[in-house]
């Protein structure tokens, strides 16, 4: 007893002694310049605190990085390379680095840094009292907050569109019954855009500890901050003068989406879960049955043997191969859930081999790390280490061989019962709290370059539920758990869309709501507005209501699918726009914020739900209870895609919005290709590229991208790409010459004019006069000319 209240007393004294340093910790601010110096491509400057370094990767991008003690200088988000040549100039007080682009003033007394355009505006600043600083291991930046301040971004956060007012933790979590003002949630995106005076800036934050982002929401207005909990203030800071600018350059740092296969972007069904091949097939067949396209069905957990990953249930799912092929023949694909968790199982192919060549993470003292999840105890894979990677990825085999291409990686924040792994598991060199935020990247990666080795020349489908910067290059994501109500409908589109701001393009949400049951009306709105979300996926949890669209009526089935018809016939626009992702980073559902950036009606909290989705249509979630809306509509004029009524933008218009009519414009000198209804992506269709083109009176382009939609062989020039131009000054629409070597599936262009003037019976295709002739279904004119690959010039 003695002995047990002595050792007690020593556990109080070192707590009470931690618990005192806490609160009593000295903050050390960033003091003044003592040296200077120029090392190869690297600015350094010293301190008595720390050191400072900083880099310019393009003339719009320059990186700063502060810390007590350098280490070795890795990023899981960033691919590219410093440029070769840093200049600067020196006075007594100031260091400046002007790009040409781009000017960074640093005060030497004390050291702080001020970014400015090359004519002198300030874009962002330093705090000059506090700077940077360190409280114990956490480090902070404070910068100076601007009367109009405004800002977006940070991916996966709750809130709305303008960030001002609110403060954000990144710390990727397991959050099932999230509301709409949960913080945080399953991914980190630590990458924000900043707008005042008209101008633009950006700023990413590469530090996978947990971190911190506070715009201004507990300093009075006059500071805003961000920072980790340790490891360097280490920071890229993006000066180019539009939002989808600075977009192009952040992707281009930590990289772009591949052309993603185009089954993925067909209809998908899902639920948690189809408990055998059979109800996985007959859902296969009632799709065909009721005439609704659709390219995918998942298998959640239960295809499993008791949940093991790379194992099926050997009664429900007793021949996959079989299985698959069945439902290849009805032109499916099939997608199943991946964890992380390796079940704790002598005997178990992935536990025994993970065991043997210690692939999984561990307590300081080596002993193996253990976690309930599905399979109850696990291992977690160290996807930190590339031989651990290569092991993971190779085990898929379980999976391509019977034929799935689809790779769902789920509960990868990691998530295990309870939520808390403890600080000191390891995963290689790094302990839990360093990596948590980037742990489901990693896994992703694993999974695609895994996948992708195994399927050869074919693109696999990976999604993930946990994502860190830098993940498009490897993965879809979607925004996790979200519930059956209103308000996650539209907290979804704000998440999507925030989410485009980081470069994550192939984005979706569990439509209709993964948790709850929808009433019919809010099945109907919130799939009318799936057309428009990149990934276009309907899930549920057990025990709730089925989603499918059969299951709501024979009216309500009729509109859900005219609106997946819908999905199918603009697919040639929003492969193309993906394309656009590919090349650019530009998202294919964008914030108003990124075309209208001034306009400070978008950021109003009536309208900051609505969207573009690709170049030219605008896209306005309504409430399931609502049928009828207000609209804003930014500068130009607009059209109702689904009646052809025209609009004066800059002002708020008020629509009707009934639920098989979801509100969606589209900008005057839009064009839009579209084809004929198919039933899946598999299908080759009728031949006929409907290329729509509404009037307006500026001109416009849009570059129209086709390839196989399953390989690779894009990459080697197999593709079909032309511009197609609208001049409404030369009264001419044209197509430039084709480039690539794939050969367009659509041998026709049927030609669709929305809102020309005039009675036009004619116009002229390369000089021949060619009929134009009513339109029932759109209530216009068109016409049909040969699609080759040669220039065409029609004038009207």
């Amino acid at each position: 007893m003695k002995r047990y209240c002595c050792s007690l007393f020593i556990l109080l004294s070192i707590y009470s002694s931690c618990l005192f340093a806490q609160q009593h910790m000295e903050t050390k601010i960033l003091g003044n310049a003592e040296s200077v110096s120029k090392q190869n491509n690297v600015l350094v400057i010293k301190t008595k605190e720390s050191e400072a370094r900083i880099w310019i990767y393009s003339p719009t991008i320059i990186r700063v990085n502060i810390s007590k003690v350098h280490s070795a200088d890795t990023s899981f988000a960033v691919i590219q390379k410093p440029a070769e040549k840093l200049e600067y100039s020196e006075s007594t007080n100031e260091l400046l680095i002007n790009t040409g682009s781009l000017k960074l003033s640093i005060s030497k007394s004390p050291l702080r840094f001020s970014f400015y355009t090359t004519d002198n505006k300030v874009l962002s600043e330093d705090d000059a009292r506090f700077g940077t600083n360190w409280q114990g291991t956490k480090v902070v930046n404070y910068r100076k907050l601007y009367k109009d301040e405004k800002f977006i971004g940070l991916g996966e956060k709750t809130g709305d569109l303008n960030r001002r007012g609110s403060s954000y933790i990144n710390w990727n979590s397991d959050v099932p019954d999230h509301t709409p003002k949960s913080d945080p949630l399953y991914e980190t995106f630590p990458f924000f855009v900043g707008l005042h005076n008209g101008l633009t800036y950006g700023l990413f934050f590469d530090n996978t500890h947990k971190s911190y982002f506070d715009f201004g929401a507990s300093t009075d207005d006059t500071m805003s901050w961000f920072g980790a909990d340790a490891g360097d203030m280490n920071y890229y800071f993006f000066g180019a003068q539009s939002v989808s600018k600075i977009i192009e350059d952040y992707t281009w740092l930590t990289g772009r989406m591949q052309m993603p296969p185009l089954w993925s972007l067909g209809y998908q069904q899902c639920r948690w879960s189809y408990m055998s091949a059979e109800e996985v097939l007959n859902i296969a067949e009632t799709f065909h049955k009721e005439k609704i396209p659709a390219d995918v069905i998942y298998c959640d957990i239960d295809y499993m043997d008791h949940y093991k990953i790379f194992t099926w249930n050997k009664t429900t799912f007793a021949n996959p191969k079989a299985f698959i092929d069945q439902l290849k023949s009805m032109n499916f694909h099939l997608v199943t859930i991946v964890d992380p968790g390796i079940k704790v199982e002598p005997g178990y192919k992935q536990y025994d081999e993970g065991v043997a060549k210690n692939y999984f993470a561990t307590y300081p003292n080596g002993e193996k790390y253990v976690g309930s999840v599905w399979p109850g105890r696990c291992h977690f894979p160290d996807f930190f280490r590339d031989d651990v990677r290569k092991w993971w990825g190779a085990s898929f085999t379980a999976l391509t061989e019977p034929g799935v291409e689809g790779f769902w990686n789920d509960m990868n924040e990691p998530a295990a019962w309870g939520q808390n792994i403890p600080s000191i598991v390891k995963f290689g060199d790094y302990y839990m709290p360093e990596v948590r935020n980037v742990y489901g990247m990693e896994m992703a990666r694993a999974t695609f370059e895994g996948t992708k080795k195994l399927l050869g020349n074919k693109r696999p489908f990976v999604l993930t539920r946990a994502a860190y910067s830098g993940t498009q290059r490897y993965s879809a994501v979607w925004t996790g758990d979200n519930s059956a109500y209103d308000a996650h409908m539209l907290l979804g589109q704000r998440l999507v869309n925030s989410l485009g701001i980081t470069g994550m393009s192939l984005v979706g949400v569990d439509i209709g709501g993964f948790t709850g049951d929808p009433t019919p009306e809010l099945m109907v709105r919130w799939n009318s507005l799936g057309v428009y979300t990149p990934m276009f996926r309907n899930h549920a949890m057990q025990g709730t209501k089925y989603r499918e669209p059969w299951r709501w009526g024979k009216e309500n089935e009729a509109i859900i699918k005219k609106d997946i018809e819908q999905r199918y016939k603009l697919l040639p626009y929003i492969y193309s726009g993906y394309y656009q992702s590919h090349q650019t980073g530009l998202p294919l559902s964008r914030t108003l914020a990124i075309n209208y950036t001034q306009d400070t009606s978008v950021f109003n909290t009536k309208y900051q739900n609505q969207f573009l989705f690709g170049d030219a249509l605008l896209v306005a979630p309504v409430e399931s209870t609502r049928f009828t809306e207000d609209v804003y509509l930014p500068a130009g004029e607009w059209y109702r895609l689904s009646n052809g009524e025209k609009f004066t933008g800059s002002k708020a218009v008020h629509v009707e919005a009934p639920l098989n009519n979801l509100p969606v414009f589209v900008k005057a000198g839009g064009i839009i290709p579209m084809q004929n209804v198919i039933q899946s992506t598999n299908e080759k269709g009728d031949g006929i590229l409907e290329l729509n083109v509404w009037y307006g009176k500026e001109a416009n382009s849009f570059v129209y991208y086709e390839d196989d939609g399953s390989s690779y062989n894009y990459e080697n020039g197999e593709y079909y790409k032309r511009e197609i131009y609208f001049d409404p000054a030369k009264s001419t629409i044209s197509l430039s010459a084709v480039e690539g070597s794939f050969t367009s599936k659509y041998n026709k262009i049927k030609l669709v004019m929305h809102g020309f003037k005039g009675n036009i019976k004619t116009f002229k295709v390369n000089g021949k006069a060619v009929k134009i002739w009513p339109d029932a279904e759109h209530g216009t004119d068109y016409s049909l000319i040969d699609n080759n690959s040669k220039p065409i010039i029609i004038i009207y």
